[in-house]
């Protein structure tokens, strides 16, 4: 009777044992679509604060934590990793036009106008270290709305070649007698661009330009 009531003991607290282990064992940390998701919002915030996130990246992540919130973990991570790769891409850029503003000026640092931020007058803006037509457009001294960046594009095509890529020290005239119209052909053209690379002139531009 004592070793049947001890083997009863035994395989109840063997039960017991398993059971607490399988409930320890639930944490597994992140999926590989909810780590993606991580990695990408943390990349996509590196590269805001260097004033070089892409315009669609935040998108693409609010539509990877929905996918990831239906259920469709294949779809949340294709989309993670893309934002990701945008991510990535723009804080090379950003590093790259570092490199060719210290190549330009030998390596010196930046006055103190260009450090204190940009030289900004009703009319005009000058270009410093990190900006891009988007970050430009969004200041609220200029636009305080990013997608109308075409419209610094277009007063300043004779300086801009390439709109993803301008120069500290370029000074920008700001139109302030866009008509709506204009601020509205913009703005579709901002929304509507497509896909772009660095040193060309995408013909979408071309197309605007020429309106």
């Amino acid at each position: 009777m004592f070793q049947t009531t001890a083997r009863l003991f035994a395989a109840a607290a063997l039960s017991l044992g398993l059971l607490a282990g399988c409930a320890t064992t639930g944490d597994e940390g992140p999926s590989a679509a909810e780590q993606a998701i991580a990695d990408a919002k943390a990349a996509n915030a590196e590269a805001a604060a260097l004033g070089y996130e892409w315009r669609d990246t935040g998108s693409l992540i609010e539509q990877a934590e929905k996918a990831l919130a239906d259920g469709d973990d294949a779809k949340a991570l294709e989309l993670a990793n893309k934002a990701l790769a945008e991510s990535e891409a723009a804080k090379a850029q950003a590093a790259a036009e570092q490199q060719k503003f210290l190549d330009r000026t030998g390596g010196e640092e930046l006055t103190d106008t260009m450090a204190a931020g940009a030289t900004l007058a009703d009319d005009s803006y000058t270009v410093v270290s990190g900006d891009n037509l988007w970050n430009i457009s969004g200041k609220s001294a200029v636009y305080s709305d990013p997608y109308q960046w075409p419209l610094i594009y277009k007063a300043n095509r004779s300086q801009i070649n390439d709109p993803d890529l301008i120069f500290p020290g370029q000074t920008f005239d700001i139109d302030r007698n866009a008509s709506s119209a204009e601020m509205d052909a913009a703005i579709n053209h901002a929304r509507t661009r497509g896909a772009w690379s660095v040193g060309d002139v995408e013909q979408s531009d071309l197309d605007f330009l020429a309106q």
